[in-house]
């Protein structure tokens, strides 16, 4: 026989060594393992409230305007707000459709809106939650704007119509209608005047070398500087002109004027519902509205409040004739 016989095959594999070391491991990883969750379980709690403690909106109120609003949320209520904003380009038109691109996985909580037509174009579509989904507040206007010394209030123009005479040839600016306040407000001036005489007027101003330019502040700034003499823009747009110094002041209303509320909408499947309604209230407050009116950001608390009678707009017939009015709109003025 050898001195060293071989080990016989059908022995098991040290298995009883390997079960006592396993054994004597286990007395180690119990502990172990309770130390991690008494460190990791809170901080997953405090992710978890911190995610919760939040709430995304998406913005298309000036940012100048609505973050001081969204500082004092913050403080009295706790919850940290994630703004979006948008362009002066393409305003809320951007904000709309990335609310719309993303619907299935909503990522937006509230949504506040500066104009009513794209949040009726939305809610229309379901993007807002079913009850309650959006309300107006507030509101601010549609303005000719005029450079004082250029002219006086009583050689403006008064009326729109007015536009396409050869006197301001060249003399007027105006944002993109294809966007923003500028499309609301050519929207409603086609029910106001039926379809043929607004095409025929939309292409007379065309033809009139108006400046297209991208936002209503750009059109102050134009007819501030004295390059254009009159301009289409917001009520508020006209008040940063002035408190930076230019010389301009706003025509009066008319029966062509369009008023313009802020809203807000909490989106449907909104990923913190409680935080987006403690937005939707707070934006409606009484004390809100005032700051905004306080900074020129809105005119008053309340349509009914004007006296003047203002456009008034069909807002289904608008809605259903959005994309043939569009379509127009670009023909005639993206040439």
């Amino acid at each position: 026989m050898s001195d060293n016989p071989t080990k016989d095959r059908n022995w098991p594999k040290d298995e009883f060594g390997r079960s006592e070391v396993f054994g004597q491991l286990w007395w180690w990883v119990i502990p172990v393992m309770g130390v991690l969750a008494v460190i990791l379980v809170p901080l997953l709690n405090a992710a978890r409230t911190r995610k919760e403690n939040r709430v995304i909106v998406y913005c298309a109120q000036d940012r100048v305007y609505a973050e001081p609003v969204f500082r004092d949320f913050e403080k009295q209520t706790g919850l940290k707000v994630r703004a979006v904003y948008d362009s002066e380009a393409v305003k809320t038109v951007g904000l709309a459709n990335r609310l719309l691109a993303e619907r299935s996985h909503p990522q937006c909580d509230v949504f506040w809106g500066n104009e009513e037509m794209r949040t009726r174009q939305l809610a229309a579509q379901d993007l807002f939650r079913e009850t309650n989904g959006w309300v107006a507040f507030g509101y601010r206007s549609r303005r000719i704007v005029i450079n004082t010394n250029r002219l006086s209030l009583s050689s403006a123009p008064h009326s729109l119509l007015e536009l396409t005479n050869s006197t301001w040839r060249g003399k007027v600016a105006l944002a993109y209608p294809q966007f923003g306040t500028t499309a609301a407000h050519f929207n409603a001036l086609r029910q106001l005047w039926g379809d043929e005489p607004w095409q025929a007027w939309c292409r007379a101003l065309a033809s009139n070398k108006p400046f297209l330019v991208d936002g209503n502040s750009v059109v102050v700034k134009l007819v501030g500087k004295g390059e254009a003499w009159v301009g289409l823009t917001d009520s508020d747009d006209i008040a940063d002109g002035q408190r930076e110094g230019l010389p301009v002041a706003a025509c009066p209303m008319s029966g062509e004027t369009l008023l313009i509320p802020n809203t807000v909408a909490v989106t449907r499947g909104t990923p913190h519902p409680m935080a987006a309604q403690a937005v939707f209230e707070y934006l409606q407050r009484r004390e809100v509205v005032e700051r905004l009116i306080a900074a020129n950001a809105l005119e008053g608390s309340g349509m009914s409040e004007v006296a003047i009678p203002a456009l008034k707009v069909d807002w289904p017939g608008l809605l259903n004739n959005l994309k043939s009015t569009t379509e127009k709109l670009n023909g005639i003025f993206l040439r």
